[in-house]
């Protein structure tokens, strides 16, 4: 007699906020995937939805707190997550039926928040997890956390008292994953921390044993042994410690790509004091040039903010100078918030939201202007890439290793007959505008 398996409870997932979130949304729903729990991917079909929330600034909070209240209307059980879960005051006076409310990384209160709500049958029958866990992300590329949390107290910025301290993952533990990605399918790996290159400092760089080899706690040796791997391995949320400087060498290798994304936020040396970050702008140019020097197509990502507290006129021109020397291939730029619990509230000379706007489209009317000049110079170059989507009318859509998902530019392929999601091919660069490539399979 067959044996009849009960259905199991759906969850429904919304994630919002940073690639980091979205990590922690995977861990969460492999997790409650092996505990036999189904994916709902409607608000009808759940019988429990998590929504894993942003709160780093006013209009993150408020996207939140908008999403809570559709998941409430549409579906009713509702348990909330990530880093709005800090004022969970703030929810309850919204949102006073929500089932449950966790901070962020704190997956196991969340998973049992779920296994009291919606309680899953237990079976020996099948195994719901792949060993590379379940993505958010699509197969062939993935996020990889290497830490939690951040040791730097940036005036603007209340991301220590969300996650605190930095935390670092053993080595070993992120090659497992790291490995079991690729053996899934992942073609690249995006390395995400709230301070990447910070990676193994509060581990004192321990050196651990991998498969009888030696390996430090360390940004440099971990891209080393990623770059290993076979897959495209990504840097993120750099800072550009000296020690920097060893990963170019890496790039130059080929084992990681040509590609850092350093989050500068301004130029100007009062601003960035005010801000409690480093304020040597001129010896980071001088660096840019070296590293460009040693990787020639190295590709620069930052993102910058501007209507910083006592930010002046000759402060943002400062900024848009040393944008122009940098030549930064992507940059986003924000108007400065004022955050709850941030030391910036305290400072003086708010700058008026009209001029915030003014200063924004400045900025991204030269930034603009420098990603396009830089992405022309590579038309008529063969490069790899990364195919992403396959439409119907025979083209796909793809990225250089020059390009991250989600926040830089595509290279759009004509007569791209034979090619699949995932497929890494060689493409002539036949055009280019200020934010995208486009080309045809070399």
């Amino acid at each position: 007699m067959a044996t009849l398996l009960p259905a199991p409870p759906k969850v429904g997932m919304v994630s919002l906020g940073c690639p980091k979130a979205l990590v922690d949304s995977e861990r969460i729903l492999t997790q409650l995937r092996g505990d036999g729990y189904a994916l709902s991917g409607d608000y009808a079909g759940a019988d429990v939805v998590i929504v894993n929330t942003c709160g780093f600034l006013d209009s993150a909070k408020a996207e939140s707190l908008e999403a809570i209240g559709e998941a409430m209307a549409a579906n009713g059980r509702v348990i909330v997550t990530g880093c709005l879960g800090h004022e969970a005051e703030t929810i309850r006076a919204r949102f006073p039926a929500v089932l449950a409310i966790t901070g962020p990384q704190q997956y196991e209160a969340v998973v049992d928040a779920v296994r009291e709500a919606a309680p899953a049958p237990r079976s020996a029958y099948v195994d719901l997890v792949p060993d590379a866990g379940l993505k958010l992300t699509p197969r062939h590329y993935a996020y990889l956390k290497i830490s939690e949390g951040c040791d730097h107290r940036c005036a603007f910025c209340i991301i220590p008292s969300l996650r605190g301290d930095l935390a670092s993952r053993p080595p070993a533990a992120i090659l497992r994953e790291a490995a079991a990605l690729v053996k899934g399918g992942a073609r690249e790996l995006l390395v995400i921390a709230q301070d990447t290159s910070a990676y193994g400092v509060d581990l004192r760089h321990a050196v651990s044993d991998l498969g009888g080899r030696p390996l430090r706690a360390h940004i440099t040796d971990l891209a080393r042994e990623l770059g290993g791997l076979g897959a495209w391995v990504r840097l993120h949320y750099v800072y550009p410690y000296p020690h920097v400087d060893q990963l170019i060498a890496l790039m130059a290798e080929g084992l990681v790509l040509p590609y850092l994304d350093i989050p500068f936020q301004h130029a100007s040396p009062a601003v960035l004091r005010a801000m409690r970050r480093p304020a040597n702008d001129a010896k980071v140019l001088e660096r840019i040039t070296r590293w460009r020097q040693i990787v020639p197509d190295l590709a620069l990502r930052s993102t910058f903010v501007v209507g910083f507290p006592g930010e002046t006129e000759a402060d943002f021109q400062y900024l848009l100078d040393w944008l122009g020397e940098a030549q930064i291939d992507r940059a986003g730029c924000f108007k400065y918030e004022a955050v709850a619990g941030a030391a910036a509230n305290e400072l003086p000379g708010a700058v008026p939201e009209d001029i915030k706007e003014e200063r924004w489209h400045r900025f991204m009317a030269a930034q603009t202007a420098i990603s396009e000049g830089r992405l022309a110079a590579r038309i008529g170059r063969v490069l790899p890439v990364l195919i992403d989507e396959i439409d119907a009318d025979g083209g796909a859509t793809g990225r250089s290793k020059y390009d991250a998902p989600e926040i830089d530019g595509n290279v759009l392929l004509r007569d791209a007959g034979g090619v699949a999601v995932g497929d890494i091919v060689e493409v002539l660069i036949e055009d280019a505008d200020e934010a995208d490539l486009y080309g045809v399979s070399a």
